[in-house]
């Protein structure tokens, strides 16, 4: 059975989905996601891992920001409720905004990961393609976000939350029906006051980033020596394999490939694959 948590830290309280036992693994979620699109995944490794799924702050049930609130913010928040869990080392398993904010962790506590497992997700090595015409058509959304009306466009009635969070979770997907099971909750979820306007926090916060990435002129930063897979999906819309041919530039040790058959949420459109895949890196690193 998942336990749910609620644990008070840096001035908030979190939500946080608990399945297994072993060593911990931090599972963090994109957007338009909450701890619920783990629960696969955390089905399927919880006889050899402690499974945490934290809903990030702005998100599901966990406390929502005043204002922008970014990946740096994130990291603060997170270190803080493992300090709280009273765990010292941990894994990091994460995709989307979820790999954002693994990025900063990873630099400012090293010591504290044993290593980092990522799906798809946004790096500083994809510069100025981003901004690329065939690119744009498809991450307008982040763009929407900024505007301080879209909460109340998208959340207006439930069928035009379930439109629009729907459609990301269908186009995304290269399995199709990945989603088609839990398209309720998660727009249940979205319904729930402040978690639209807590995951745009998310694209508010990271849009001068953004801006500097596109131009080319993203700040120069020391490779994270963590050691680190990449599993990027063969069929994800929004960011193709491609992309990856920096990402060494990131990350010193880096295991990467390709991830046949999915779109963007591999943990969700095969989780058979994507669990497999996460225990046997983490079994590499000697973290079992």
């Amino acid at each position: 059975m998942i336990e749910h948590l609620k644990v008070h830290a840096n001035g908030a309280t979190f939500h946080i989905a608990r399945l297994g036992t072993g060593k911990p693994l931090l599972l963090l979620h994109g957007w338009p996601e909450f701890w619920l699109t783990w629960e696969p995944v955390m089905s399927r490794l919880a006889d050899r891992y402690t499974l945490l799924a934290p809903d990030l702050r702005g998100f599901g049930d966990s406390d929502k920001p005043e204002g922008p609130f970014g990946p740096e913010q994130h990291t603060t928040d997170l270190l803080a409720l493992m300090d709280e869990l009273g765990i010292a080392r941990f894994g990091v398993v994460g995709h989307d905004v979820g790999g954002a904010v693994m990025q900063p962790l990873a630099r400012r506590a090293p010591g504290r990961l044993c290593g980092l497992f990522f799906f798809d997700f946004v790096y500083p090595g994809i510069g100025p393609r981003m901004a690329e015409p065939d690119r744009l058509s498809q991450i307008w959304y982040q763009s929407f976000h900024q505007m301080a009306m879209a909460p109340a466009l998208v959340g207006a009635t439930r069928d035009s939350c379930k439109t629009y969070i729907g459609h990301f979770l269908k186009a995304w997907s290269h399995r199709k029906e990945a989603f088609d099971d839990m398209l309720e909750a998660f727009t249940d979820n979205f319904l729930k006051p402040g978690n639209l306007e807590g995951g745009f926090a998310h694209y508010r916060a990271s849009h001068a980033g953004r801006i500097q990435m596109m131009k080319g002129a993203a700040p120069k930063l020391p490779a994270i020596e963590v050691p680190t897979c990449v599993r990027w999906a063969e069929r994800d819309p929004l960011f193709p394999f491609s992309w990856t041919d920096r990402l060494s530039e990131t990350f010193a040790d880096l295991d990467l490939a390709l991830l046949p058959g999915v779109g963007h949420f591999p943990h969700r459109e095969d989780p058979d694959r994507a669990a497999a895949q996460i225990a046997t890196f983490f079994k590499r690193i000697g973290w079992e």
